[in-house]
């Protein structure tokens, strides 16, 4: 007899009663006496925790009367998948009395990744919540579940990477910004939105590489670019898996890929840029082994994308493609201009003054003159991060200065230009290249085409003047104003109001890091919006590389103060205008939260 072996009843009472709910050591057991054995099982259904007591046993099925949840009462294995297999204990009959063994059997950890699997083919969301939290709990390693939720969404989409596993790496990158208690909602969240995404997808089958290791990266990248140009998604995709076989790094796969994302002009409004850069940030965090799985899954993407060549809005009333082409083809010149010049002390400061004359130039309404302002940047000596720096800061500004006045549906058209011009950014930072420059210039045009989202502009909220209180009193007026944003989204179309609260915060002194997580924590509570996370993520990582070179002295406190707000006023108001939502998926997760807490929901 083991040692877990305790006392639980009398075999009387337990035949007698037909089904005991019983204490043993810490655990509620249900006991039923069935076909002349006596079986034990945890009295909690695994699916909402109602007492399994209470249920109906019949031919061998224990029934749960909640929601009908059915177990097998040998094995408690569960005919239901939403429901989760229950936990069962071995019993022994000695000397008239009940004995239930008690130890705990197998990982639990391992058993709560096979559900989290579950959860994600089963595109059951209480599942994956309650998955998670347990995976998280005790300081547990966010990676892991994010793996999982990568190599599933990877394999089981036929059209391979999409809005799930971008959703889910955008809310991974915010893990950081978030308090503790919402960085398990934020996987959560994540990984529904893969199981979303792939429900109903026929899954994924990988084209393999080239049988030889023999041909070079930058022939594979040629062969690339080609195959993509004639829309050849097979080809593409051998392609970047025999460049990945063939030991390619990082940058020469993000090299490669942008290259064929800025061979044609703003291709899917941007879609395909960011969902680029979001499966490098993937492998950035799961490690770059998985390279071989993710990569590949974009290659559909980058052979079926729109091309923006094809569109009107970029051939009339001002042919813009052929514009950039003839800026393209001065590029060479220009760039080996700027690499000639040097700058000397000072220099910084006068950059600074002309980045502010960029940005005003790239708002105007004058293309050619957005491009010529840009060119003469390069000649100058701008790196092609410092540029598609600005540019990216221009995007962010027609969200901040969005008048309600437009359509609801034209937010959509000044987010996609934002994130296209941070994805671009990112990618600069990893990989710069002449090629990858036209991606700038792509976004300084779209941001061009926005101007009617700020006619009128709305305007930008002000520094009020209350900077300089005492610590007790700005902390206290901060924590007011942090109060203040998840009241106002409640109500709809508080978006001026939110950009307002953001601006007060920040030029009053308030911490940027619990703004950031409050917002973080109000975009969570949300229903799951794609536009409204890519916009939130992209501002915080905005406010982030805006802050770090405010530090490195790049730019002076008083414009990082002005710059890196306006940023985050940006991301206040495209959530305010996103919100109230229903905020079912929130209900589904505080369940999950309640479960793995104990709570008694039946009970109330």
């Amino acid at each position: 007899m083991g040692e877990h072996f305790v006392r639980a009843a009398s075999l009387d009472e337990v035949r007698k009663a037909g089904c005991l709910s019983v204490q043993a050591n810490g655990h509620t057991l249900a006991l039923f006496a069935y076909d002349d054995k006596v079986y034990a099982m945890d009295n909690r259904c695994p699916h909402m925790g109602f007492p399994l007591d209470r249920g109906t046993l019949k031919d061998g099925i224990l029934t749960c009367h909640w929601h009908h949840a059915r177990f097998d009462l040998e094995s408690g294995g569960t005919f239901d998948q939403w429901a989760d297999d229950a936990q069962v204990f071995p019993v022994a009959i000695v000397d008239g009395q009940v004995l239930v063994d008690i130890a705990h059997r197998g990982d639990p950890r391992q058993r709560q990744r096979e559900r989290l699997k579950v959860g994600l083919e089963r595109n059951l969301s209480l599942v994956i919540g309650k998955a998670v939290l347990a995976l998280l709990e005790n300081d547990g390693d966010a990676v892991e579940p994010f793996r999982v939720g990568l190599e599933f969404g990877t394999r089981y989409r036929q059209e391979g990477w999409g809005q799930g596993l971008t959703i889910l790496t955008c809310l991974m990158n915010m893990l950081p910004f978030l308090e503790r208690p919402d960085r398990p909602r934020a996987l959560y969240q994540g990984l529904s939105a893969v199981a979303a995404n792939t429900t109903g997808s026929a899954p994924r089958f990988p084209v393999r590489p080239l049988p030889t290791n023999t041909t070079d990266v930058p022939t594979l990248k040629r062969w690339f670019r080609r195959f993509v140009e004639v829309r050849d998604a097979d080809g593409a995709e051998r392609c970047i898996v025999s460049a990945v076989q063939a030991g390619a790094t990082d940058a020469e796969m993000a090299d490669m890929l942008f290259a064929a994302v800025t061979d044609h002009r703003y291709i899917q409004i941007g879609h395909v840029a960011d969902f680029t850069n979001k499966a490098f940030e993937a492998l950035d965090i799961a490690g770059w082994q998985y390279a071989g799985q993710v990569l590949p899954s974009l290659a559909l993407a980058y052979a079926n994308a729109d091309r923006m060549e094809e569109a009107n809005e970029w051939r009339n009333p001002l042919d813009l493609v052929a514009l950039l082409e003839e800026a393209f083809e001065r590029l060479p010149e220009v760039l080996e201009a700027g690499e000639q010049g040097s700058r000397g002390a000072g220099e910084t400061e006068r950059l600074e003054i002309d980045r502010r004359g960029l940005v005003a130039v790239l708002l105007g309404d004058n293309p050619q003159a957005s491009v010529e302002a840009m060119l003469a940047a390069l000649r100058e000596g701008w790196t092609i991060v410092e540029l598609a720096s600005t540019v990216s800061y221009a995007a962010a500004l027609r969200i901040a200065q969005f008048h309600t006045s437009n359509e609801f549906g034209d937010w959509d058209t000044a987010l996609h230009t934002f994130t296209f011009a941070n994805a671009i950014e990112q990618a600069a930072r990893r990989a710069p290249s002449a090629e990858l420059l036209r991606g700038v210039f792509d976004a300084a045009m779209s941001v061009y085409l926005d101007r009617f989202l700020n006619i009128p502009a709305a305007r930008l909220p002000e520094a009020n003047g209350n900077g300089h209180q005492n610590g007790e009193q700005n902390g206290h007026q901060s924590a007011a104003l942090l109060a203040e944003l998840p009241v106002l989204l409640d109500r709809q179309q508080q978006v001026n109001e939110a950009g307002e609260v953001v601006a007060h915060y920040l030029y009053g002194g308030g911490k940027p890091e619990s703004l950031m997580a409050s917002l973080g924590r109000l975009l969570l509570r949300e229903d799951r919006d794609f536009h409204t996370i890519q916009t939130v993520e992209a501002a915080f990582r905005q406010y982030q590389l805006l802050s770090q070179a405010a530090e490195e002295g790049d730019q002076t406190a008083e414009t990082q103060a002005d710059v890196a707000t306006h940023v985050m006023i940006a991301a206040a108001r495209y959530l305010a205008a996103h919100a109230p939502t229903v905020r079912a998926q929130g209900q589904t997760y505080q369940i999950a939260y309640r479960l793995h807490r104990g709570d008694r929901l039946f009970a109330e």
